[in-house]
């Protein structure tokens, strides 16, 4: 019997949390620390017992043949750093029922809010939503407040995250990716702005492991349902014992102090 959205979202969120790690960085910029090795870093995420992996479809197909696994999410959206004024523009290069052929559980996408090439990607996410939506597949917005065109209130204190959130879920969105807001009361305005599971993104590695943590934690008590973070995971000296900390915190309820000792011990 086919399978349907909400055992495929059962999977890759069980009790509906997720630490999700994502590899598409690749295809944005390369060389990059800790994807030199794909096949290496992706066999240790699934062994540490992540969620859902996020790749692009190339690497899918690759995966498949080599390491069959259920939890794949593909991402549909891919830009350069060599576009010049277009970099931040996400075009779409495959569809949602390819990505279901090649072995993917969902599709992810992704919209740069504020960028000059915001409609295309709206329109592009929109064809993405009603695809997956016949095929009964989920679909994880990563939605980013961060092009220069972007018009903040005074009194939006999340700078434009839960505006983020709240256009994944009304495109048709299941899940959605946005960055951390910066407290707990801030990131609560974006959970509760919609009725879908919200995921923190990583960022860069400016940041210490510890301190990404203590975010996550706060993110939980906010409401938010885990993590899709790519560099502070795949870009470290043990991933498996990062994927260990950051599981503990969102599947445990464990907190940030308790689970640094995972890293130290």
């Amino acid at each position: 019997m086919p399978e349907g959205l909400e055992s495929r979202l059962d999977r890759i969120l069980p009790g509906g949390k997720g630490v999700w790690v994502p590899l598409d960085h690749g295809i944005s910029q390369y060389p990059e620390e800790g994807l030199e090795n794909m096949d290496k870093i992706i066999e240790q995420l699934i062994n540490s017992q992540v969620d859902a992996i996020v790749i692009h479809k190339g690497v899918l197909s690759h995966q498949m043949k080599i390491r069959p696994w259920n939890n794949f999410v593909c991402h549909v959206s891919a830009s350069t750093v060599h576009g010049g004024n277009r970099s931040g523009e996400k075009v779409s290069i495959a569809t949602a029922e390819e990505c279901l052929d090649r072995g993917a559980i969902g599709v992810s996408g992704q919209i740069n809010m504020g960028e000059e090439n915001e409609a295309e990607m709206i329109i592009e996410m929109g064809d993405l939503t009603t695809d997956a939506w016949a095929l009964e597949i989920p679909v994880l917005g990563m939605i980013y407040p961060r092009g220069e065109n972007l018009v903040i209130s005074d009194d939006d204190e999340t700078n434009g995250v839960a505006h983020a959130a709240r256009l994944a879920w009304e495109i048709g969105c299941d899940v959605v990716k946005v960055p951390w807001t910066g407290s707990i009361e801030s990131f609560r305005k974006v959970t509760r702005s919609v009725p879908i599971p919200v995921l923190i993104a990583g960022g860069a590695k400016n940041i210490s492991f510890n301190e990404l943590l203590v975010i996550v934690e706060q993110s939980i008590q906010a409401g938010g349902s885990g993590v899709c973070i790519g560099r502070q995971v795949f870009g470290c000296e043990n991933p498996s014992l990062n994927v260990k900390a950051l599981r503990a915190v969102v599947h445990e309820g464990v907190s940030a102090i308790e689970a640094m000792k995972i890293i130290e011990d």
